[in-house]
Order: structure tokens, then C-alpha cells, then sequence
């Protein structure tokens, strides 16, 4: 692919994804204001956004196999733990903004889960193996991710276990 349509489509991906990410945003704080129709008006037009940022990805070749897909994903969850996150908290920490770090603490925190939950996908998968856990739980405040069962509390922002989103 020629370097301007690479960057180009590149960039589409980005803008797809980030309206997609924004529109399912704006349809959770439409339901709960009880405007229903809004939230599905925000969801359906999230979905093209997401057939968009899809089409952009394949026509960028960047869909592998399981295992490939798999290590983007660790290389992405590592580079946001030893790199992004440390360093955009650090600096809301020295900018006095409270929220941007209170924000960034709690990615870097999922963020170290999901890199080691990947690296055990992966080796279940090289075995020929699907991922083992039944069930897997997310913090609807702050992102932390466990397996099979919720806590109690949330051990990074102290949530209770209704927070808790299950798949």
C-alpha cells in the first residue's frame, strides 16, 4: 500500500474507533436518563462506526491469526504499562490534575491484568486450547479484570461487587 492511503486510512481507523468509543458513551448516559431511543439512535450509529473501523483494519492488513492477534495485544498492554500510563500519570500528578490521574491509575491497573490474561491466552491457544474462564468480570469504575468471580470490593478503587459487569 502506498504510504499517503496507508496513513490515510490509518488515520479513518482512528476517528472510526474514537466515534464508536464515544457514541456508546453518549448511549450509556442517555439510558441513564431514560431517553431509550437516543441510547439506541447512539448504539446503531456506534455499530457503522465499528463496520468503518473494520474495514479500515482489514484493508490495512492488520487482522493475523489468533496467535498474532493475541501478541498485538500483549505488545499494546505492555507498552501502555511501561510506558503510556507511568508517564501521563506522572505527569497529571505534577499538573495537579486529580481526575486525568485518578483516571490513569486505574488503566495502568487493568492494564497489567489484561497484558498477563493475554500472555495465558496465548499459550492456551498455541497448545491448541481455547481461553479457560468461564466467566470473566469487569469494575464499571475503574476497569480492574479478574476470572470467575467478582470481589467483594474492587481492589484498585474499592467499588462494591455490584459494580462488577459480568461476560
Amino acid at each position: 500500500m502506498r504510504d499517503m492511503t496507508k496513513k490515510f486510512l490509518e488515520d479513518a481507523f482512528a476517528g472510526e474507533s474514537m466515534a464508536h468509543m464515544k457514541y456508546l458513551i453518549f448511549a450509556d448516559e442517555a439510558e441513564k436518563s431514560g431517553l431509550k431511543k437516543l441510547a439506541n439512535l447512539f448504539k446503531a450509529i456506534a455499530y457503522a462506526e465499528f463496520v468503518h473501523a473494520r474495514n479500515h483494519f482489514r484493508a490495512l492488513k492488520k487482522l493475523g491469526d489468533n496467535p498474532a492477534n493475541i501478541q498485538s495485544c500483549i505488545a499494546g498492554e505492555t507498552f501502555e504499562v511501561e510506558e503510556m500510563y507511568p508517564v501521563y500519570n506522572e505527569t497529571a500528578k505534577l499538573q495537579g490534575e486529580k481526575e486525568a490521574q485518578i483516571s490513569t491509575h486505574y488503566a495502568l491497573e487493568a492494564e497489567k491484568i489484561h497484558a498477563e490474561m493475554y500472555k495465558k491466552a496465548l499459550n492456551l491457544v498455541n497448545e491448541g486450547k481455547d481461553y479457560e474462564a468461564e466467566k470473566i468480570y469487569i469494575c464499571s469504575v475503574c476497569g480492574y479484570t479478574t476470572e470467575d468471580e467478582a470481589p467483594e470490593k474492587c481492589p484498585v478503587c474499592g467499588a462494591p461487587k455490584s459494580a462488577f459487569v459480568e461476560f
